[in-house]
This record gives C-alpha cells, structure tokens and sequence, in this order.
C-alpha cells in the first residue's frame, strides 16, 4: 500500500497479451520492465516513493537511453504517511531525474492519464511518472472507459541491436543530456497548451479578481469543494509539476496581486512560481507552505485547505456539519 492495489488489479482483470509478475525489488522491477521496453512492449511498473529510491540508479540509466515501447513508473506517494518510513515527493524526484511527471487529481484523471503517459512516452522516447497520492490511489468512482473496440492492441517489433543506442557509453549520455534538456524545454510549451494543465475559468469576467489559487494532484479537488463554499476565485490547475507548463502559468499571473499555491507535499509549484515571477519581472506575491499558510508535512484535508482559502481571501472559516462517523471496519 498504497500502490500494492495497482499490480493485483491488472493482473485480475489484465486481457490475454498483458503478462504480469512481481519482482523480489523495486529496482529489478524497473530493470525487467526496461529491458521490455527495449524491445518494443508497452509497460508499466509500480511502486510508492521508498521503492522509488531502490529503483532511481536503473531509471536514470533509462532516462538518459531513451525507450522504445511506453514505460509508465506509477509511484504513489504517501503523505501522512500512512504506511512508510519517510513522506518525500516524486514531483521533486522527476526535476532531478528529468523524467515528465503527471499528477493526477481523480480516478477519472489517473485513468486518462496512463493513456496520455504511454502516449506521450513513445512521442518522446522517455520513461514517464505518474504520481496518484493516497486518496486518489484509494479512492473509487465511478468512471468512463474506452469501449473494448476502442484500445489501441499494441504489438512489440522485438529487441533491434543497436550499441549505438542501448548501451550508454560517457560520450552517448554527454550527447543525450543535451537533447534531453531541449526535448523537455520543448515539453514545457507542448504542455501549457495540453488541456490537463488550465485557469479556471478564463481571463474572462475575472479582470477584477485580483487573487488567484495554484493547485494540483488531491489538492486540486479539495480547491474545488473550497469554492464551492467561498465563491469564485480564479484557479491554475498544474497537473504535469515537470515540465512545468511556463506559458500556461505565466499567463494565469498577469494582473494577479497574489496567488496561494495548495500542494502536497513540497512547494513545487509554490517555487516554480516565484521563479517565473522573478524571471518575467511580475509582482504577484506567492503565498504557500514557504510563508506558512499550509502545512510542510502531512496531507491536505478539504478542511485545512478551506481554512487556508478562506485565510488567504479574508474570510470567515465556513461553518462546518458536525456528525458522528461510522465505526472503522476492522483490518
């Protein structure tokens, strides 16, 4: 837990041309599913952010070989925490790995999203993260699927030897660094414009909001119930923290005075912003985990993250309905 639930579901209800198998580590995971992309086959591996740390000496290897079938990492992370040793943040983990990173805010979402990562690691020849935290990795909803006539049947070409590119000698990586950086400089325009990545609503209307909220991930629908209570505030919804959507969120604080940014855990987008501030030479002041207006540690709650709105918009704190909650099943 929390991404144990990934692998024992797929291998439930996987189709006849999924293999699954569990791996004595994370590490050897990641190696077994990159030796598959290699040759061509679509995959997926999971873990939560501590086995993220076992695997991280093979992903960068893969990050900086490339791949050739999609490789999806799932690594749930566990603010809390509820069952590991240390709360980290794979957003981070993706900057310095240089590896794209969507953050998903629903099960809705986390569906969609793998199909866009797999999509979006062939286009690029790239392995990609994708980073449910708990409740959205223990949630369930109701959501729509493609119809069965609607999958894309993907079939592997097979391993093509090639040491010019599998195998990653100093002067190849020096080489693949340079176009790593410029692929993900050119991710970062492709993604202001991917629908994932939004202000809500539009410039439109808003000319006198002055004030504006930056989210993500669980922390986005949390956002969403807040407004609901303490009206419309103008919103940027960030869900790939890296690349960072530039243009997308350089647009959203044009003729903002502040912005509060609700994230967990680190202030990942708390500082992208105050850095494009500082590289377009704005003054919207950002407000987040750095100036104490939320939490460092922990999950967000729709409560703290209410309080923390209505802090930020001076407002009272709306009252809330108390009741007495079901006994908790036993485990």
């Amino acid at each position: 837990t929390p991404s144990t639930e990934v692998l024992e579901t797929i291998a439930k209800f996987k189709f006849k041309n999924i293999y699954v198998e569990w791996s004595i580590n994370e590490k050897t995971a990641m190696e077994i599913a990159a030796g598959a992309s290699y040759s061509g086959a679509r995959t997926l591996v999971t873990m939560k952010q501590m086995g993220l740390n076992v695997a991280s000496d093979p992903l960068m290897c893969v990050e900086y070989i490339g791949v050739k079938g999609g490789m999806v990492v799932l690594v749930a992370d566990d603010p809390g925490p509820i069952s590991s040793q240390t709360e980290q943040d794979t957003r981070r983990f993706a900057s310095f790995s240089k590896v794209p990173v969507f953050d998903p805010s629903t099960a809705q979402e986390a569906y969609d999203m793998v199909r866009e990562a797999f999509r979006f690691s062939e286009q690029y020849q790239t392995p990609v993260f994708l980073r449910p935290t708990t409740r959205v990795s223990h949630g369930y909803a109701s959501i729509r699927v493609l119809d069965p006539d609607e999958y894309e049947l993907h079939t592997p070409e097979g391993f093509v030897k090639d040491s010019g590119r599998w195998v990653i000698f100093p002067r190849l990586s020096y080489a693949n660094h340079l176009k790593i950086e410029k692929r993900n400089e050119q991710l970062s325009d492709v993604l202001s414009s991917w629908p994932g990545n939004r202000i809500e609503p539009e410039a439109e209307g808003m000319a006198a909001v002055r004030r504006g909220v930056a989210t993500g991930g669980i922390s986005y629908t949390y956002v969403m119930e807040a407004r609901e209570k303490l009206g419309l505030v103008r919103t940027l919804k960030v869900s790939t923290p890296f690349p960072f959507p530039e243009k997308k969120a350089v647009a959203f604080l044009r003729g903002l005075d502040e912005v509060l940014c609700v994230e967990e855990l680190d202030p990942v987008i708390e500082r992208e912003l105050i850095f494009l501030c500082g590289k377009y030479g704005l003054s919207t002041r950002i407000l987040g985990k750095m100036t104490g207006a939320l939490s460092y540690a922990g999950e967000n709650t729709r409560d703290s993250v209410t309080d923390a709105m209505a802090a930020f918009l001076g407002l009272d704190r709306p009252e809330r309905a108390e009741g007495t909650p079901p006994p908790l099943p036993v485990r």
